[in-house]
């Protein structure tokens, strides 16, 4: 007889524990270095509306999205002293959102610095540089080609590529590009996100913008775990010695197993890659095995080795992180972070 329950998710988010991460990761900073916060993609899928607010209240100065209009809920959510800088730069049709809600466009090309002068000649901007990357910002000899007009410049940043395997050659090459470049510049500079600051002080220059890490990802392995992901499940079953489960019938039981059935799937941003059964879905400290492929809004789990049938499972906890759930997917823990869904219950714990 098959048994049912209750059907929606609850994505636990601890508030405080980004707040901690963003402390540690500040205290590894060089001294009169300002360590601030990247909270583009929707705080790393986890809310700007609540993450960002909380910390400006907590005094994080300085903010950083991807495109202006992530700028917009930003800025309702820090307040108005806050500085809030916009990777992308500002295209086209960006102007009138940069400046109602005083952003700071991290110019990308000699274009984009050229129309900014003509259109916007008194707001702040800052100055993105490739040094190594080949994916954004303004190469040595274009960045050289540029007027000196650069009173209104307050921030001029460049991105590594490779920060987060220690010992590649690219970071020093990097870091050495971007001085040369900078060298001669009375403007504030920054190099390092989180990777950056993990490499040392050398990396650090004024500003430090943390995003992975404050979130509990890597490369940041001392980081405080963020998010629990508990899944409810909606009903359980006996299935019998060669009896398989789930589309395609790639799983076949060795001996009778109970099988329980929660409610989450691609869907809720839970990969199918996932499903290659290398991962467990918890009880408390016990681990049961996530079994059969995983489908759109339903995940199949062995939980013979329980006792009774749970409420819920956890997917992600402080034992599997992200970044466990990544590696079992042959992906990185962003990609799992960001891709969390909007049917899950968000509760946010705060200190």
């Amino acid at each position: 007889m098959a048994k049912r329950g209750m059907s929606q998710s609850i994505l636990k988010i601890d508030t405080n524990a980004i707040y901690n991460n963003w402390q540690s990761l500040d205290k590894k900073s060089a001294k009169n270095v300002e360590t601030a916060a990247v909270i583009k993609a929707d705080a790393y899928g986890l809310s700007t509306k609540n993450i960002a607010s909380y910390l400006a209240f907590k005094n994080v100065k300085t903010f950083f999205v991807a495109i202006a209009e992530e700028g917009i809920g930003a800025r309702k959510a820090v307040g108005n002293d806050a500085d809030i800088f916009v990777f992308s730069g500002q295209m086209e049709n960006d102007a009138a959102i940069i400046k109602e809600y005083n952003l700071i466009p991290l110019l990308n090309s000699a274009d984009q610095y050229h129309q900014f002068q003509i259109n916007s000649p008194n707001q702040k901007f800052g100055i993105q540089l490739d040094t190594g990357m080949n994916r954004l910002g303004m190469e040595g000899i274009e960045f050289s080609s540029l007027d000196e007009n650069m009173s209104n410049a307050c921030l001029i940043m460049s991105h590594l590529a490779c920060a987060d395997e220690p010992n590649h050659s690219q970071n020093l090459k990097q870091l050495r590009t971007f001085h040369h470049l900078t060298d001669d510049l009375k403007i504030r500079k920054s190099l390092s996100a989180t990777g950056g600051i993990l490499l040392g002080p050398e990396y650090h220059f004024d500003l430090c913008r943390p995003g992975i890490g404050l979130y509990g990802g890597l490369p940041y392995d001392t980081a405080l775990p963020v998010i629990k992901l508990s899944i409810p499940v909606i009903q359980s079953r006996t299935v019998f010695a060669g009896e398989t489960v789930g589309y395609g019938g790639q799983w076949r039981a060795k001996t009778d197993t109970r099988v329980a059935t929660i409610s989450a799937g691609y869907a809720d941003g839970l990969i199918r890659a996932i499903g290659n059964g290398q991962l467990l879905l918890y009880h408390g400290d016990v681990g049961c095995p996530l079994i059969g492929r995983v489908s759109m809004d339903l995940i199949t789990v062995d939980i013979t080795q329980l006792e009774d049938t749970p409420r819920s499972l956890d997917l992600i906890n402080k034992i599997q992180t992200v970044d466990i759930i990544a590696n079992a997917a042959n992906t990185i823990g962003y990609e799992i972070l960001t891709s969390l869904g909007a049917r899950y219950a968000r509760e946010y714990i705060k200190g």
